[in-house]
């Protein structure tokens, strides 16, 4: 068996080096991995070349097999798993596009936007020779090291790949080249469907467009309690229909409605229900 290995390939760009964006990622397990769930804050554009890799976003799960190129909608909760194909490997190219990149070259080419984007936010991209050909072509720039010795390069390959898409998916220039940050949208709706994602507060207030002072404001408008105590308590009510009505068990399930371990999720789940998990 293969030994578990990831490799990435970074040049970063922006200047604020605390929060770097990999241009190019390449990924190598041989054995499934579950990623935390985090907010996706750049396009991605990226191919499956062995294995299957796993969405989970807004109360749905969308599954990419070996062989598919999709682009990933920015600014989403989400989290994965990869898992490993016959070969015994899972192994994948990603390349983000961040805003700085995509508004340099819309100005160069002068593209312009006229209605909002209201396609799928995972894109599954159509079968092209194109595609293949382009990730296959970025192998020797991700094993080449040092990696700041191919900037120069690696910002060429995201602008061919830009003028890829637009040629072959041209429904996509009103998901590239809107640069708008979230508007403010139906709070309650949005939180049952993202009460799963352990994220800080301060992410579901970017995510529905507002402050956090506004959010925690407007929450407990809706739903007269805090953003944490209704958390824990919607988190908790699907644990126990997950356990009562599913047979789902107790180690199964925990991370995926957004607790850390275990046994917290044991001790909240007695003090709330009167019962350990393992007793409903």
């Amino acid at each position: 068996m293969l030994a578990s290995v990831t490799r990435t390939f970074s040049i970063q760009m922006k200047a604020n080096v605390d929060t770097p964006t990999p241009w190019v990622l390449y990924s190598c397990y041989s054995a499934s991995r579950k990623e935390v769930e985090k907010i996706v804050p750049e396009h991605a554009f990226c191919q499956v070349i062995s294995g299957k890799l796993e969405f989970y976003l807004a109360g749905k799960r969308v599954f990419m097999k070996e062989g598919d190129t999709f682009l990933f909608k920015r600014n989403q909760l989400s989290r994965s798993t990869k898992h490993p194909g016959k070969n015994g490997i899972f192994e994948s190219t990603t390349v983000w596009l961040d805003q700085p990149v995509l508004q340099a070259f819309g100005k160069e080419n002068n593209i312009i936007i006229n209605k909002a984007y209201t396609g799928d936010t995972v894109v599954l991209l159509k079968t092209d020779p194109l595609y293949k050909s382009y990730v296959e072509s970025l192998a020797p720039y991700i094993k080449k090291t040092p990696v700041n010795s191919t900037k120069k390069v690696i910002n060429l390959k995201v602008r061919e790949l830009l003028f890829i898409l637009l040629e072959l998916e041209s429904g996509l220039k009103e998901l590239l080249f809107d640069f708008s940050e979230p508007g403010k949208i139906d709070l309650e709706e949005f939180m049952n469907t993202h009460f799963e994602f352990n994220v800080q507060l301060q992410r579901f207030a970017f995510l529905t467009g507002r402050s956090l002072a506004t959010f925690k404001r407007d929450f407990q408008k809706i739903f007269q309690t805090s953003p944490g105590r209704w958390l824990l308590q919607r988190r908790l009510q699907e644990a126990f229909y997950l356990i009562k009505e599913k047979g789902k068990a107790p180690s199964d399930i925990y991370l995926d409605l957004g607790f850390e371990d275990l046994s917290h999720f044991s001790f909240a789940f007695k003090k709330a229900y009167g019962m350990s998990p393992s007793k409903v």
